[in-house]
């Protein structure tokens, strides 16, 4: 899924990062280069058979990964058996701040043991289905039990967690929470959370607290969804109207700040 790592490395460029690097399987290394925009640099990495990312893909980052801020690991990934290791091994042992989504976190499935298994500063961005599933079991959709469900994860696992749906909310390990009001209804789009990925991960890779980039992200992401409705309505929206977005956010989030 080409499209959801493209919208995700653009997001990173636009949310202040200096150099996005996006891997991908070898064989679709010159597909990603036509589909994306040429600020971004891409690293074709070893494949299966069906052009998803080896398990042997952990060699090539293992020599390089510490000169990245941060990395970004799920947007279009596949759940195919090699994949999941490569996922296993990334999150086990990669040395910088680690953004996880989508596939990322679907991979992650029934082992969230794994989540302890590094020091390495963690952000999970899960939606309830994702949420549920490395819970082991469903949740209520109420406010009061979103906030406790997110908590809880947070706490148990030692990562920052950002549950979203309605009222986004962000969750740190030593218990502090935030929820989220900025948005609309036209966050539901497809890949809006691949573009709010790539935004987190450029704040995280400035040095910034997990927690604090992961709550600044949500907000920044809601008030860029909020300023492209205006202009397109929320029935209407698409992720890359979000991201076109998020300069003019970027620059009234500054003005508050004054």
């Amino acid at each position: 899924m080409l499209g959801a790592a493209a919208l995700s490395s653009l997001a990173a460029l636009r949310g202040g990062a200096g150099l996005v690097t996006l891997g991908v399987p070898c064989e679709l290394n010159l597909t990603a280069q036509r589909k994306i925009s040429p600020e971004i640099m891409t690293w074709p990495l070893p494949q299966t058979e069906e052009q998803t990312f080896s398990s042997r893909g952990l060699a090539p980052l293992r020599r390089q990964w510490k000169q990245y801020a941060a990395v970004a690991l799920g947007p279009g990934l596949s759940t195919h058996a090699s994949t999941r290791n490569f996922v296993h091994k990334i999150v086990a042992e990669c040395p910088v701040p680690l953004v996880i989504d989508a596939d990322g976190l679907n991979n992650l499935g029934a082992r969230p043991k794994l989540l302890m298994a590094s020091s390495t500063p963690k952000i999970l961005t899960p939606h309830p289905g994702e949420m549920a599933r490395l819970r082991g079991k469903k949740f209520a959709e109420d406010e009061r039990t979103r906030r406790e469900v997110c908590r809880e994860f947070a706490v148990a696992y030692g990562c920052v967690v950002l549950l979203k749906g309605h009222r986004t909310v962000v969750a740190a390990p030593d218990g502090r929470h935030y929820v989220n009001r900025s948005g609309n209804v036209g966050l539901a789009t497809a890949g809006s959370g691949d573009v709010l990925t790539g935004l987190i991960t450029a704040i995280c890779g400035q040095g910034i607290d997990t927690f604090a980039a992961a709550a600044c992200g949500a907000w920044v992401h809601g008030l860029a969804g909020d300023l492209a409705a205006r202009e397109k309505g929320k029935a209407a929206l698409i992720a890359s109207d979000i991201l076109n977005a998020i300069p003019p956010a970027l620059k009234k989030a500054a003005r508050l700040q004054r």
